[in-house]
C-alpha cells in the first residue's frame, strides 16, 4: 500500500474504526471566535444576532486530510435572559465524514453590574457516513472495510457554563455528552465497528489586558479532555491594535503552531486568517501546514443598541 493510503487510513482509524478512542473533535484555531461551536452557553453573550462562518483546511496538500466548516448563530431573546442559537458543522477526514446539526438555549443571570453567568443546553442530531469501500487496499477482501455506512443518523445532548465580565470570560462544556457507535453487518453476519464517538470535555478562557493608548493584549486557551488521550491545550496570545487589527501567535501541546490575523472591517463585520503547522505529527512530513478563514457579523437592529464589551469575546 502505498504511504499517502497508509496515513489516509491510519487517519481515519483515528476517528474511531478498530474501536480507537483517540481525539475525534476537529480543531479549530479560531477557538475564540467558534465559542458557539463547544459550550451552548455562549448563545446570546454578544447582544446581537450573530453569525459566524468557519472554514478549516488542515494538512494541506496530504491526501485525504481533515476539512471542516462550521456556521454558527445566535442572538439574546425575551429581555435577553434567553440566549438560543444553531450551530452546523461538516467534519470529513478520508472517506470519513460527519455532519452535526445542533440547537442550542442558554439562560443568562446577571451576577453582579459587571459580570453574567450562562446556563446552557444543546440537542442535535449527527450524520456519519463513512465510504470505507472506496479505499484502494492491498487486501481487498478485509471485512473492516467491505460495508459502507451510509447517512447513518443519531441524536446527541449536551450542555455548558459560561462566565463573562468586561474584559474576561471563562466556560466548561460537553457538547456531545452521548457516545453512539456505528456498525454494519458484515457479509459473515457478524457486526463490525466502525466508529464510536468519544465525549469531550472543554474549558474556555481569555482575557483583555490593556497596554496603553490603542493596544490591547488578548490571552486566550481551549483545554480539551476525552478519556484515552492526552490533554491538549491551545494557548494564543493576540494584540488588538487600535480596536481593530489583530495579530496573534498559537501553540497547541504536542501538535501545532502559528499564526492569526484579524480586522474588522466595520464595527460589525471582522474577518480572520490564521496558518498552523503541525510540529509533533508523522504528517507534518507529508503536508504544508494548516489553514483557516472566519467570517463573523453582527447584526444590529437598532441604533440604540449596542454591542456591549467584551466586544472581543
Amino acid at each position: 500500500m502505498k504511504t499517502p493510503i497508509k496515513i489516509t487510513l491510519l487517519m481515519a482509524l483515528t476517528l474511531g474504526s478498530l474501536a480507537s478512542y483517540a481525539q475525534q473533535a476537529p480543531l479549530f484555531t479560531h477557538y475564540m471566535y467558534n465559542t458557539l461551536a463547544v459550550n451552548p452557553g455562549y448563545a446570546g453573550s454578544r447582544d446581537a444576532l450573530t453569525v459566524t462562518a468557519l472554514h478549516r483546511s488542515q494538512w494541506v496538500g496530504f491526501s485525504g486530510a481533515p476539512t471542516t466548516q462550521t456556521l454558527t448563530l445566535h442572538s439574546p431573546i425575551i429581555n435577553e435572559h434567553i440566549g438560543v442559537g444553531l450551530s452546523v458543522l461538516n467534519d470529513k477526514i478520508g472517506p470519513i465524514n460527519n455532519t452535526s446539526i445542533v440547537a442550542d438555549f442558554a439562560y443568562r443571570m446577571k451576577l453582579t453590574q459587571k459580570s453574567k453567568l450562562a446556563l446552557g443546553l444543546s440537542a442535535g442530531v449527527n450524520i456519519f457516513q463513512a465510504n470505507l469501500n472506496t479505499l484502494n487496499l492491498d487486501q481487498q477482501n478485509d471485512a473492516v472495510f467491505i460495508s459502507d455506512v451510509n447517512n447513518k443518523t443519531t441524536p446527541n445532548v449536551g450542555f455548558g457554563v459560561y462566565y463573562s465580565r468586561d474584559r474576561f470570560y471563562a466556560g466548561l462544556s460537553a457538547p456531545n455528552l452521548i457516545e453512539n457507535s456505528y456498525s454494519e453487518v458484515t457479509q459473515a453476519g457478524g457486526s463490525t465497528l466502525i466508529a464510536k464517538e468519544q465525549r469531550h470535555y472543554f474549558f474556555i478562557a481569555g482575557g483583555l489586558i490593556n497596554l496603553g493608548h490603542n493596544l490591547d493584549f488578548k490571552p486566550t486557551t481551549l483545554i480539551k479532555v476525552t478519556e484515552a488521550a492526552p490533554i491538549q491545550a491551545d494557548l494564543t496570545a493576540s494584540f488588538i491594535i487600535m480596536n481593530r487589527f489583530m495579530l496573534g501567535a498559537m501553540y497547541r501541546t504536542g501538535d501545532a503552531v502559528g499564526g492569526l490575523i484579524g480586522y474588522d472591517i466595520t464595527d460589525q463585520l471582522h474577518v480572520g486568517y490564521s496558518y498552523d503547522w503541525s510540529y509533533g505529527l508523522e504528517t507534518g512530513k507529508y503536508n504544508n501546514g494548516s489553514h483557516e478563514i472566519m467570517l463573523r457579523y453582527d447584526f444590529i437592529f437598532s441604533s440604540k443598541k449596542q454591542i456591549h464589551s467584551p466586544r472581543n469575546f
